[in-house]
């Protein structure tokens, strides 16, 4: 779309709109009137669209309105006519379905119009609304007591499945799956944990995660492959027994050069509290 047509575009709705004002202003006073009400703040509400199939090319329209929240009217395209979700809506039923003109536009307009400006702001948006990216794929376990999880990261979009298999079939017994939950750079994660497996039965099972149009990523249910906090723990404990020793070493040899100056000469007391500060940041 060129900047002067989304100029355009953009003047031209927003002239339809301001005349839709009145319009609506028309509508509120007279439902207030079916429904006798004199006063008070009501809202009258309109949401029209269409959907469209892109592996069947069939696209259906919707009109419905709403009045202080609740269902109104709304418009039926198999039967060419308006159902009436409130009795005080009977009167604008038999109105519409008699502007056989106005009918015949909506229903050129939901099936054709419609669908081809969905199109276009399809390929528009192309590069963002239609981009994939694939997850990546991690078996996690607190302890080997614990349900393995499935974790996905990184996918989009969001209308993903992440499951269980074991021989080859989708399992729901002992699954426990997750909500998709969105990730700060745009992407979505989910999980799925399975609990009460029985160690010989390990290579029966793998997690999938599927997504519309990409093939499947498969993560068999291997020892090897999951990350475990038990796993983990000697890496973590050394390094920290090693930082432990070589902090006090270092405490022995400064201790040891604090009494060598002390040997010269008295030591400066820190009394200012925003030296105090910097010589131990408030935790």
């Amino acid at each position: 779309m060129t900047q002067n047509l989304g100029q355009e575009y953009e003047e031209q709705q927003t002239n339809v709109l301001r005349s839709w004002v009145q319009t609506f202003k028309g509508n509120i006073a007279i439902v207030m009137d079916r429904f006798n009400q004199s006063k008070g703040v009501h809202i009258f509400q309109n949401m029209y669209g269409c959907e469209w199939d892109d592996e069947t090319d069939q696209a259906k329209g919707f009109n419905q309105f709403g009045y202080d929240g609740e269902d109104f009217i709304a418009l039926d395209l198999k039967t060419e006519s308006y159902v009436a979700a409130k009795q005080q809506a009977e009167i604008t039923k038999h109105k519409w379905d008699n502007n056989k003109a106005g009918m015949e536009y909506l229903k050129n307009y939901f099936v054709q119009e419609c669908p081809e400006w969905l199109k276009k702001y399809l390929n528009y948006g192309r590069s963002s609304l239609m981009r994939t990216a694939l997850p990546s794929v991690s078996l996690l376990q607190k302890t080997s007591s614990s349900p393995v999880c499935c974790h996905a990261t990184g996918f989009y979009p969001e209308k993903a499945e992440l499951l269980w298999r074991k021989d080859g079939e989708e399992i729901h017994e002992n699954v426990d799956k997750g909500e998709i939950l969105p990730n700060n750079d745009g992407t979505f994660q989910m999980s799925a944990e399975l609990s009460s497996v029985a160690a010989e039965d390990w290579s029966k099972y793998e997690c999938v995660f599927q997504l519309r149009g990409e093939e499947d990523v498969v993560k068999p249910l291997d020892h090897r492959h999951i990350r475990s906090n038990e796993a983990n723990l000697m890496t973590v404990i050394i390094p920290v027994v090693a930082a432990a020793a070589a902090l006090a070493v270092v405490a022995v040899i400064a201790f040891v050069l604090y009494r060598k100056r002390n040997a010269k000469r008295p030591p400066s007391p820190v009394e200012k509290a925003e030296v105090q500060q910097q010589m131990l940041p408030e935790a």
